[in-house]
């Protein structure tokens, strides 16, 4: 009885923190959206097809960016407590990007294992299940995507990629779709429901053009000489 007790106790904290969590990233990604100016919107399409279409050719720059960004917010976050952000932002970034060079395939598994993790993750959100346990949705996606990505390290690769770059795509077509909303008379909203009211939404149209673009990618691999690690 006590061990329920503290169950009953706890479970509607955590369900509270994993809510609070998941609408965290739906503000993020709508900060991105709103954020981009026209042109940059453009170009964030323009470039998030590149990526999404061949990123299989450029996946080495890739790999050093996407671990320098990462190094940055985990150095910001150091820098913190150290007191210079900057700093902190600066070395996380550098080191990250330096040691993604010579550990590049165990860098594109982690990759492609996070990659796996954001979708199902994602389909958790989609079906409106219980939020509570979201994060075992994710973990099931990692650990597929991690196995996937040590297996075949090409398939890591047009996952991550065709990820990123979808991602990217969306996010500026939505800002350009909400910019045209703004300048309707009178100013509509359609775009910021969808985002934050209809939750198969950012998960649809985000998953069904990483699928598409792992599907090209494909095709433009088997045509190409060059592939190799």
């Amino acid at each position: 009885m006590p061990f329920l007790s503290l169950l009953a106790q706890t479970e509607p904290t955590t369900t509270v923190g994993n809510e609070r969590v998941v609408d965290s990233l739906v503000d993020m990604i709508w900060q991105q959206i709103t954020v981009l100016t026209w042109l940059q919107a453009v170009l964030a399409i323009s470039f998030g097809i590149v990526y999404m279409l061949y990123g299989w050719r450029i996946f080495r720059i890739l790999v050093v960016i996407s671990f320098g960004l990462i190094g940055m917010i985990l150095g910001i976050l150091g820098g913190r407590e150290m007191g210079s952000e900057v700093l902190g932002g600066l070395l996380g970034c550098a080191l990250l990007a330096f040691v993604s060079v010579p550990l590049m395939k165990w860098c594109v598994c982690l990759l492609g294992a996070a990659a796996g993790g954001i979708i199902t993750g994602g389909l958790w959100y989609a079906f409106n299940l219980p939020q509570v346990y979201a994060w075992a949705g994710a973990l099931v996606g990692v650990v597929a995507g991690g196995m996937i990505s040590f297996i075949v390290l090409k398939a890591a690769v047009m996952l991550f990629t065709s990820l990123g770059g979808s991602t990217i795509v969306i996010v500026g077509i939505l800002s350009l779709l909400d910019k045209y909303e703004a300048l309707q008379q009178p100013p509509t909203s359609h775009i910021q429901d969808l985002v934050y009211n209809t939750t198969w939404f950012m998960p649809v149209v985000i998953i069904a053009p990483t699928i598409l673009g792992i599907i090209m990618q494909n095709r433009f691999i088997k045509q190409s000489h060059k592939w190799e690690f």
